[in-house]
């Protein structure tokens, strides 16, 4: 009778196995493997949950480069922070690509906002000035914090400032990570106030309105903004958008997914050519990114599937040559 054990893999195990830096690198293979079209990756398919504010996400790929078949089941609840509980939760299922043998399952919940920072630091590494050196988050959550630490690994960091509607929210967040980091956070009164000094700029809530007017952003900016995912929700101003250098992490997915986008084009005043490039195209070297230190340039990531597989299998084979995590019978 066949038998298997599956390796059940934590968020300490995922720390374990994969730091930031080595994140980043792996998320830039997973976009240049998506871009060069080498990767399966249906469009994730959505339940939304009107009732508790919520949505499921369901997001499969597959790529003969890391030979594994990834889904990730990832909900989100906005109302879950007022219940002690994160707003992003989800598990990840990996499999053989060879022989479809399920081999672990991972915390998506911490999977998910790894990924996420890491890509942002790849786009960071790859289009903000070579001398930037502050940074304006908006949006102090968990992904808020991740992001920060992301970016203090490409760039050499002095100077934090943090925005949040919940000021007790961002006081945590500049005592928690200024003493991580050992650099500077400045809590501010509003997004106006973190913007003024900011050589890079990181947008990290679930506000589907605008979160900065476009005037506060200086010629030079680098901005990842990560919020949006539906077509409803617009983090970024429609003028910030249009005179940016516009980068997406998956052309389809984002003109399928964010407002940030979607919004514009449907008022006719954006094209799908604004899109200059996705990230993995700069990755290979097919597209310049930044071409001057006044480009104001714009990550615009909605998140894909095939992060999620990148950064498991990496998780997946450390686990399995330091032999960590807990291996349950199936």
């Amino acid at each position: 009778m066949y038998s298997k054990k599956i390796r059940i893999l934590s968020e300490e195990d995922i720390r374990r196995a994969l730091p930031m830096k080595e994140a980043i690198e792996v998320m830039k293979e997973a976009f240049r493997e998506l871009s060069a079209g080498r990767v399966k990756m249906p469009s994730r398919a959505h339940i939304d949950i009107p009732a508790h504010d919520g949505t499921a996400l369901f997001m499969p790929s597959y790529a003969d480069y890391f030979g594994k078949i990834c889904v990730k089941v990832v909900n989100v609840f906005n109302a879950n922070p007022k219940k002690s509980l994160p707003c992003i939760q989800g598990v990840v299922c990996l499999l053989d690509g060879e022989t479809g043998t399920p081999l672990a399952i991972l915390n998506g919940t911490f999977l998910t906002a790894l990924r996420t920072g890491a890509a942002s630091g790849a786009a960071t590494d790859l289009l903000a000035r070579s001398d930037a050196d502050s940074i304006a988050i908006i949006g102090a959550g968990v992904q808020g914090r991740i992001q920060l630490e992301a970016m203090c690994s490409v760039r050499p960091i002095k100077k934090v400032w943090v925005y949040d509607i919940a000021e007790d929210v961002a006081a945590r967040f500049a005592k928690k990570m200024g003493a991580a980091l050992a650099i500077e956070i400045v809590v501010t009164k509003s997004s106006c106030e973190a913007l003024q000094c900011a050589d890079i700029v990181c947008t990290a809530t679930v506000s589907s309105t605008p979160v900065f007017a476009d005037a506060e952003i200086a010629p030079g900016v680098h901005i990842n903004a990560i919020g949006s995912y539906k077509p409803e929700v617009q983090e970024i101003p429609e003028k910030t958008v249009l005179r940016s250098l516009l980068i997406v992490d998956h052309r389809k997915s984002a003109l399928q997914e964010t407002g940030d986008l979607l919004i514009p084009i449907k008022r006719g005043n954006m094209q799908d050519t604004h899109i200059h490039a996705e990230l993995g195209e700069i990755v290979a070297g097919k597209v310049v990114g930044r071409s001057s230190d006044q480009d104001v340039t714009l990550f615009k990531s909605v998140g894909i599937a095939v992060q999620d597989l990148a950064a498991a299998t990496r998780v997946f084979e450390q686990a399995e040559k330091r032999d960590f995590g807990k291996m349950v019978q199936l």
